[in-house]
């Protein structure tokens, strides 16, 4: 399938639109303020290099999710930014789309934008075939950044309690960067021991994020987190923002918070004392 680069022909357009229209905005910042408007007029326009149609309804005329989502993947490896109206369009076949989207998140030659792609474009369509493939990336993260762990994480949320299950099952052997990935979602859904004791587990082990982990044991709501929220509350090691989540996380449960004193040293607590 050709790809066409709808970004460039839209510049073109803006292009001329400005050229026609300079007179009516007093300034550069007036017409960048029109700029949505004029998106749309673009969108809604009948245009020669697409033999008349307009660029908005260019895509409606396709329904086959498989030749769909390949012409995504060529927009990708033509490096040619992907269409809004294809990316739409795809969603609005919804679950028939699946199968397709799978394929190519399956794919060992699929690069990390096309599986970002494929797993916002899986989310949008409300699907859960990809539930257990999601769990398994929380549980491989590394230390660092992993936006495809990021985004499916957010696909995991939106499942919402049919997620809870697997991340449960799988939370025991994941890595610590896993466990707690999935802790900020399980902690949503209070009373299993196990998702409890592991949040514990890793509050004490990992101090530098003892914001995040306060913040699931808050949760969580059982106070017998308490003594150890307040001990690391106490610690004069404790920066003024983590301090400030873990205070959250003792009112929470019921407790009562230890009474710190920050000076300037610490420089988050020296900011927020400035816009005071």
């Amino acid at each position: 399938m050709r790809c066409i680069n709808f970004d460039k022909e839209f510049q073109r357009y803006v292009s001329v639109w400005m050229r026609e229209h300079a007179k009516d905005y007093r300034n550069y910042d007036e017409m960048e303020e029109a700029m949505p408007q004029v998106y749309e007029q673009f969108l809604d326009t009948p245009v020669n290099w697409l033999s008349g149609e307009k660029p908005g309804e260019y895509f409606q005329q396709f329904d086959q999710p498989r030749q769909l989502v390949n012409w995504m993947e060529d927009y990708f490896k033509q490096r040619i930014p992907v269409p809004d109206m294809l990316l739409n369009r795809i969603t609005e076949l919804g679950l028939s789309a699946e199968e397709a989207l799978m394929n190519l998140l399956g794919k060992e030659r699929a690069t990390q934008e096309m599986r970002m792609a494929a797993v916002t474009l899986l989310r949008e369509i409300g699907s859960e075939a990809p539930l257990r493939q999601y769990v398994q990336w929380q549980c491989d993260r590394t230390e660092g950044e992993d936006e495809l762990a990021d985004n499916a994480l957010e696909s995991l949320s939106s499942l919402g309690e049919k997620a809870v299950p697997a991340m449960r099952e799988a939370l025991a052997g994941a890595s610590q960067d896993g466990q707690e990935a999935m802790l900020t979602l399980l902690s949503n859904y209070p009373g299993d021991e196990n998702v409890f004791q592991t949040a514990l587990r890793l509050f004490e082990a990992r101090e530098d994020r003892a914001a995040v982990l306060a913040d699931c044991l808050g949760k969580l709501g059982d106070d017998r987190a308490l003594p150890a929220l307040i001990r690391r509350a106490a610690s004069e090691l404790t920066p003024y923002l983590d301090y400030i989540e873990l205070r959250s996380a003792i009112e929470a449960l019921g407790g009562d918070a230890p009474e710190r004193e920050f000076d300037a040293e610490d420089p988050a607590y020296e900011a927020m004392r400035s816009m005071q």
